[in-house]
């Protein structure tokens, strides 16, 4: 998947950003002031910054001497906060999360997901499968001044055909359904299960690109890693986690300039409930989550079930070498997109997020690449950079209100003041 090129110049230059407002009827213009912006471009933070917003999109944006606020315009003081863009997860899942058994998939189950999503500050999901009819439908209907939760876009079912011509047959009913991207799996679960043979992801790479749709590929191995990248794949929705990637691999990823989406979130699922994680006593945390899973999954017996599996053990280990990976590919110039895997069941939306980022600067990424991976680089990958992923003229106006610098350290994206999507107050 191509990206666009990186922006650069000084703040002069952009003058898109910091246009002076005519005096007009205020007709939904909200004012936001008094913040440290940080709009997720290569400019420095703003202090002291007006963010401009009319009909759910941004006007301008810029240093409050430079930003003009029309008359009866409604103004919301941020003095003392950090404004970032909202969050964008490159790899979530959305409709049948109720519980440890997952629910049944549903309309509401997507609605009340996204609106956890958002209380969290991920204001922007990709949901890489499963996604039917009510998915498609909230994407269908979000392009709207009035919305207050969290944009999707759908992969619908990830694709398992077994031969070549239910390859093609498949994505022809993805294309049907207008789906943004096509996922699939290239993975065995650790030995478990028949991996897709290379025809059939030939077949679906190949069928996929031919409707004009990119291809988002689940694996685990090194060697599937590459053999996906030269059969055309466009996302590494994982970490590579069975050995350290070889320059063989950064070349060729960096060659096709595809991105990858560490999911290192993921892997914490598969072993950590073995004890009680110390994050469950965190009130945020605690704000959106069903207590009858917490209980669940406070039971000895089944902590001791997870103690005891070799799998869970497995994907342990295989957290150090995501790790690793992840701080090599993204000093080599990899764009890595933020993406957590959450959804099924455990795997807790929107707070999973906040903690991936701690787990990628844990690994060695500095604040400004953690935050650029989940703001402007996730949506340049998924190529939504033209209406969201950075607080600019003409996007929507989504955007997260922290109690501090998250420039300083990422673990303050936790502390979260309000969540705005197209301007819109969203419910905490």
């Amino acid at each position: 998947m191509k990206l666009s090129h990186i922006l650069t110049g000084s703040i002069a230059l952009v003058v898109a950003a910091y246009v002076s407002v005519p005096a007009q009827s205020p007709g939904g213009v909200r004012a936001f002031t008094g913040a440290r912006v940080v709009d997720g471009t290569v400019r420095a933070p703003v202090d002291n910054a007006t963010i401009l917003v009319r009909e759910g999109r941004i006007v301008a944006v810029g240093p409050a001497a430079r930003v003009t606020i029309p008359a009866g315009a409604e103004r919301v003081a941020l003095a003392g906060k950090t404004v970032i863009p909202g969050l964008v997860n490159a790899h979530g899942h959305v409709g049948n999360t109720v519980g440890l058994e997952g629910g049944k998939y549903s309309a509401e189950n997507v609605q009340k997901d996204l609106r956890t999503y958002a209380a969290y500050g991920v204001t922007t999901v990709f949901s890489l499968g499963d996604d039917q009819a009510a998915s498609i439908a909230a994407r269908d209907s979000q392009k709207t001044p009035a919305l207050d939760r969290a944009r999707l876009y759908v992969a619908g079912p990830v694709l398992a055909p077994k031969t070549v011509d239910e390859a093609r047959k498949l994505v022809d009913e993805d294309a049907a359904m207008k789906v943004d991207i096509v996922k699939i799996r290239v993975d065995d679960n650790l030995g478990t299960t028949a991996k897709m043979p290379p025809e059939i992801y030939r077949a679906v790479i190949d069928q996929a690109h031919k409707k004009k749709l990119p291809v988002a590929v689940h694996l685990f191995y090194l060697d599937d890693a590459k053999a996906v990248l030269d059969a055309g794949a466009d996302f590494i929705a994982h970490s590579v986690r069975d050995t350290d990637v070889d320059d063989a691999f950064v070349a060729m990823i960096k060659r096709r300039d595809v991105c990858y989406s560490p999911t290192l979130m993921r892997e914490v699922s598969t072993f950590v409930y073995e004890s009680t994680p110390a994050w469950f006593a965190d009130p945020l945390f605690l704000k959106h989550v069903d207590p009858k899973t917490l209980e669940t999954l406070k039971q000895p017996a089944r902590q001791e079930q997870m103690r005891n599996s070799k799998s869970a053990q497995r994907y342990k280990a295989g957290l150090e070498v995501a790790s690793r990976n992840l701080k090599k590919l993204s000093d080599a110039g990899v764009t890595i997109a933020m993406g957590t895997d959450t959804g099924p069941p455990a795997r807790f939306q929107g707070y999973f997020e906040l903690m991936e980022l701690e787990l990628m600067a844990k690994a060695g990424l500095a604040p400004q690449k953690v935050l650029a991976s989940a703001t402007r680089d996730a949506a340049r990958c998924m190529k939504l950079d033209r209406e969201i992923g950075t607080l600019e003229a003409n996007k929507w106006a989504d955007f997260v209100v922290l109690d501090a610098d998250p420039l300083a350290d990422i673990s303050n994206v936790k502390k979260i003041s309000a969540v705005y999507v197209a301007g819109n107050r969203v419910a905490q």
